[in-house]
């Protein structure tokens, strides 16, 4: 039905409003839901809730500290460690031979990747010997490093540049061969020659499987310290480790892992806004 005003003008209805129906639940989407505790808290409770297992069973006895000091022990020999400076300065001998030796071997595994990864004859000269040497442990090199290099500074940087070398190796040149061909004919075909097809094709397109290399290598770079450590070392946390295995200090030993730990948390914390900065352009998903 119109309603008028004066003669003439017309008026249209009001819209009538519908009432919502009787049992419709509205719906909100997921990230805007509540998740209950927070995500730091969530990923701390765990290394919190064994600390507090370990501290329980020291002190119940349960745990010998023959066999392995308990957290306040550790905690007071951490703080004389650094009251010292000894901790300090074993932190940054170790970083710096564990930086060196992935310089040295990151950058090795990455030319290689390169000359297998976008060309045949690289792939043929290079990939074959990187597989069988990749397959040689590390530590059964020692030997060999010590007469090559001696006793010094250079076995222990070489162990950990001949770790590292070949996760990034092996990432680079998967990434580089898993771009996508589809992604190289459109390149041609807006023109882009071979160095145009590398620089804004091929090498972004293997950046995540670089950046994940990196990680692996990062990883095994503090194992191969633990071991170039033990060459007649004079400084740095496995020398601590060495001193106290000697003495049996369980607590100074706990101490080194701690440290261990932390500084391969951290150089992981670095690849991580590494990827949030380079990998902005591509979403991947995040869990649920």
């Amino acid at each position: 039905m119109s309603v008028t005003e004066s003669p003439g003008t017309y008026v249209p209805p009001a819209p009538a409003r519908r009432a919502a129906p009787a049992g419709r639940v509205r719906l909100v989407p997921a990230h805007a839901r509540g998740r209950g505790l927070p995500r730091w808290l969530r990923r701390t409770s765990g290394p919190v809730a064994l600390v507090a297992l370990w501290h329980i069973a020291s002190v119940t006895g349960v745990l010998p500290a023959e066999v392995l000091a308990g957290p306040a022990t550790v905690v007071s020999s951490a703080a004389r460690l650094i009251a010292t400076g000894e901790l300090q300065q074993a932190i940054v001998v170790s970083l710096g031979r564990a930086m060196a030796g992935l310089a040295l071997g990151g950058t090795v595994g990455v030319l290689l990747a390169l000359a297998s990864g976008l060309t045949r004859l690289g792939e043929d000269l290079v990939d074959a010997p990187m597989q069988m040497l990749r397959t040689v442990p590390n530590v059964a090199l020692i030997p060999l490093l010590i007469i090559w290099f001696g006793i010094g500074e250079a076995p222990k940087i070489a162990l950990i540049a001949l770790a590292t070398a070949f996760p990034l190796y092996l990432n680079v040149y998967a990434g580089i061969r898993g771009v996508d061909q589809t992604l190289i004919e459109a390149g041609r075909t807006l023109g882009l020659g071979r160095a145009g097809l590398v620089r804004h094709v091929v090498l972004p397109g293997a950046l995540p499987n670089a950046l994940v290399g990196l990680r692996y290598s990062l990883g095994i770079a503090w194992l191969a310290l633990v071991f170039g450590e033990q060459i007649n070392a004079t400084a740095g946390v496995g020398y601590l480790m060495a001193n106290a295995r000697e003495f049996f200090q369980t607590d100074v030993i706990v101490v080194c892992l701690v440290v261990y730990a932390i500084l391969g948390l951290a150089v992981d914390m670095v690849v991580r806004t590494l990827e949030r900065i380079f990998l902005a352009w591509r979403p991947s998903f995040t869990g649920a």
